[in-house]
């Protein structure tokens, strides 16, 4: 991938697939939680590409096949070559009626668990059908989590066929469990772990085992999540925690943190995205929006200057791990 950026790229593991320091993850442009106008899901991808942003992250799982069918529409006019996409397996499409999960735009589709030989071909052709392009940059096992023995049987057996013929550029995973994405990395080989939620201000779980083999591996990470739902974005009440209402001990934990950043000048905002971005593994950040001001309010927090006394103030709270590497 070649691009014209602001943003740094990064190559992933061994291979010739690069990112840039911030993705977008493409969930919300689905309907997650609430429907997502078709026209906003297009501007937020052209506010992301402003900004230098030029790795997208997406799902079949995502509003059933929606964001993907959003995603390929707002990048079709783009240089296939400026861009990498990142799409997941583990789940196949299929017909459905009503409400589903945490999607609010029903599409008579729902997703669910097939992590077979066979279905991850399927789910590949899928996907780049709705996606329109003609290849995958970046293909992870989705989800895998209790279903690790067959992830590994059927769908990292297809990645790896995949990739060695040239229609994937990078496999990985795409997990939440950090004890289940180190089990995976340890017993197959993959290039990138995208990894939701377990490297935050308020959840550093990645140090205790999964970061480290990250880097004895040659892994790098893509760190999603990083708000954690949202809560570190804004700690009110009624805030979400990995998907669910956060109680009120996360919420306090999380005011604590606001409250130091305030005291140093910084937005809870950026010293959410600059922490998860600073640990050595990490080549990318992904930032979840659903229209562009939130878009243009990632890429400013990104930036945003943060003085080092800060980092050392939520250490000595009990409010960072010790030995997480804090940004320069």
């Amino acid at each position: 991938m070649t691009a014209a950026s602001p943003l740094p790229l990064r190559a992933l593991g061994g291979t010739g697939v690069s990112v840039t320091a911030v993705g977008l993850g493409c969930a919300p442009l689905a309907g997650l939680y609430e429907p997502v106008d078709p026209a906003v899901a297009t501007a937020t991808v052209d506010a992301a590409w402003a900004g230098g942003v030029r790795h997208f992250d997406t799902a079949p799982h995502y509003g059933a096949g929606r964001s993907e069918e959003r995603l390929g529409d707002a990048l079709a006019d783009r240089d296939r070559a400026a861009f990498a996409v990142s799409t997941k397996m583990g789940r196949v499409l299929v017909d459905h009626e009503g409400p589903w999960d945490l999607w609010a735009e029903p599409n008579g589709k729902a997703a669910v668990f097939d992590f077979s030989y066979r279905a991850a071909f399927a789910s590949h052709l899928e996907s780049l059908e709705r996606l329109g392009v003609d290849r995958i940059d970046i293909g992870l096992v989705h989800d895998a989590d209790d279903h690790r023995d067959a992830a590994l049987a059927g769908t990292h057996r297809a990645l790896t066929e995949l990739k060695a013929a040239g229609s994937i550029g990078a496999i990985g995973i795409g997990m939440n469990s950090t004890d289940a994405a180190a089990d995976l990395l340890s017993r197959a080989d993959f290039d990138v772990a995208l990894i939701a939620g377990r490297y935050t201000l308020l959840d550093q779980s990645a140090l205790d085992r999964l970061y480290p083999l990250c880097l004895e591996r040659g892994v790098s990470v893509i760190a999603a999540g990083v708000f954690n739902s949202g809560i570190l974005a804004d700690p009110s009440p009624g805030a979400r925690f990995n998907y669910a209402q956060a109680d009120r001990g996360l919420l306090t934990r999380a005011r604590a943190i606001a409250a130091i950043c305030d005291r140093h000048g910084t937005p809870l905002r950026a010293a959410a995205l600059q922490f998860a971005a600073a640990h050595p593994a990490v080549a990318s950040i992904l930032v979840g929006a659903r229209n562009p001001d939130e878009v243009d309010d990632a890429l400013a927090m990104y930036a945003h200057p943060i003085p080092g006394t800060l980092w050392q103030e939520l250490k000595r709270a009990g409010l960072l791990a010790e030995e997480a590497p804090v940004p320069a």
